[in-house]
């Protein structure tokens, strides 16, 4: 049966984020629905009375099972801090990779194409009345289109809060280590990631997790993203403190050119020559590991599962202003990733590792600056793992707790388990970053570009827009762009792995 044929009541009592019915609705309210349900450009309030019908002198009837009551400010920090990952560490390297230009090309044709996807998400959203992305999938495709949109969800952001928590194991001992000043590491509690890990899990992300409404941890996104902006002004400074080519570099060179019988004008020109190739920026390069870069690039800006969340709770919520937040973040996330980039690729050039902070440990490990700067990169990842759990025990919620109310019980224990598996996880799986790389190439595509187009594509009515019209064509080369995508996230991984690792990374 095509799914505009589906009827409007049944559309109505789709379960929503937190397992809520519309079960107030009134024989009065669907003929309202009907004759509003496709209008595009109305205001906030036109708009959450068509997603929101009720009766007379009844308490309106919501798709969630409180008010929307996060502001503006709140849904950009938020937004802002599902999109940033970690992946910011690793841009510099993907930029000494493909050139400053090559590399400005491909980020603003991600940011591009990820506002696009956010659009077709919001559309979709706005033509059923329904603001979980699993939902969306079980209105075009059923159960199976809501299991596939869970899974996405679940893997994807498993692997993100995984990778997320990893940092924490292996960088907090070094954080120590530094701020003691200690040449050796060690056998102290303290200095054992794994019981570490285990505490910044308990003091710190399970009670922003605990928290009943994600727009409650905007504050924390504000803060995390404060660090974040620390971290570039930081790189932006060292640009200029430390001198290129590095000691150790030059020291190297000379003592290649010594064992050398070489003319002291020879030498003096080889010497300046190697520094100019040095410190010279690539606009445009294509190597070996250029195709590694690529799906850091793809995927610089993953926030898709967040959006419906952040929207649902939003203030007095309609899809312009939806947009317009995600404009903002995706906005900001592209001139931070260009500016850490581009900074970062200029202080060290081709010696640039695929873990910035690495490279700037090896200048001079015990930097307080950069000390700083490691904690407040810690302390960003750290708080962005509750924003990405609250997705997937909404998912969870999806399959496993169809039509139920909300319970604290019920909430705080996914919170708990979620939490624990990954930390199991995260202390005996230590190849767990190459595992969920996997899962993210092939989840990540999905989320991104080809669920949201083939959602479009099948809830957006055929009287509406034909197959053929320009918006579902569109939709259609995204979801093969998706593709193609996948296709090629998967092969690298494999020749990565087929020739023994490489230095490709993850997004987040």
């Amino acid at each position: 049966m095509d799914t505009t044929d589906m009827p409007l009541q049944a559309e109505m009592v789709e379960l929503v984020p937190n397992g809520k019915h519309a079960a107030t609705l009134t024989s009065s309210a669907v003929p309202s629905l009907a004759g509003d349900r496709f209008e595009e450009n109305q205001t906030g309030v036109a708009e959450m009375e068509e997603f929101l019908p009720h009766g007379v002198e009844k308490k309106q009837t919501h798709f969630t099972d409180f008010e929307g009551k996060t502001s503006f400010g709140m849904s950009v920090f938020n937004l802002s801090n599902a999109i940033m990952g970690s992946g910011i560490l690793g841009l510099a390297y993907a930029m000494a990779n493909t050139g400053i230009i090559l590399f400005l090309f491909l980020l603003t044709a991600v940011a591009l194409l990820s506002s696009y996807s956010i659009h077709l998400l919001l559309k979709s959203s706005g033509i059923v009345g329904i603001r979980a992305y699993e939902q969306l999938g079980y209105r075009a495709f059923g159960t199976p289109g809501k299991l596939a949109a869970a899974i996405a969800i679940t893997l994807q952001n498993i692997g993100a809060m995984s990778s997320y928590l990893y940092i924490v194991k292996s960088e907090v001992p070094l954080v120590i280590q530094t701020f003691l000043n200690l040449e050796e590491k060690t056998t102290d509690w303290y200095m054992n990631g794994n019981y570490l890990v285990i505490l910044v899990s308990v003091t710190i992300i399970l009670p922003l997790a605990l928290m009943k409404q994600l727009g409650y941890l905007g504050y924390a996104s504000g803060f995390s993203l404060s660090c974040m902006v620390f971290f570039l002004i930081s790189v932006i400074y060292k640009k200029f403190q430390i001198p290129c080519p590095l000691p150790d570099q030059k020291e190297n060179l000379t003592g290649i050119l010594n064992v050398t019988s070489v003319s002291t004008s020879d030498y003096q020109n080889v010497l300046q020559t190697s520094e100019q190739d040095t410190c010279t920026p690539n606009f445009f390069t294509l190597n070996s590991q250029t195709a590694y870069t690529i799906p850091i690039m793809a995927f610089a800006f993953v926030c898709h599962p967040e959006v419906l969340p952040i929207y649902t709770e939003l203030k007095d919520a309609s899809k312009k202003k939806m947009q317009c937040i995600s404009n903002i973040s995706i906005t900001v996330m592209y001139l931070m990733y260009f500016l850490a980039a581009l900074f970062g690729y200029l202080t060290f050039y081709g010696h640039v590792e695929s873990e910035l902070l690495h490279t700037y440990i090896k200048v001079d490990p015990f930097d307080v600056l950069i000390l700083c700067v490691r904690v407040a990169v810690l302390t960003a990842v750290t708080l962005t793992v509750p924003i990405v759990l609250f997705p997937v025990r909404r998912a969870i919620q999806q399959m496993l707790f169809q039509g139920k109310d909300f319970s604290w019980i019920r909430h705080i224990i996914i919170a708990v388990v979620l939490l624990t598996s990954i930390n199991l996880l995260v202390i005996f799986a230590p190849s767990i970053l190459g595992i969920f790389g996997l899962i993210g190439a092939t989840s990540a595509p999905c989320l991104i570009f080809i669920f949201p187009a083939i959602f479009y594509i099948r809830i957006m009515p055929k009287d509406k827009e034909p197959l053929r019209s320009t918006p579902k064509i569109l939709a259609a080369c995204f979801a093969l762009l998706g593709v193609v995508f996948m296709i090629m996230s998967l092969s690298f991984i494999i020749i990565d792995w087929a020739t023994g690792g490489g230095k490709s990374g993850g997004s987040h």
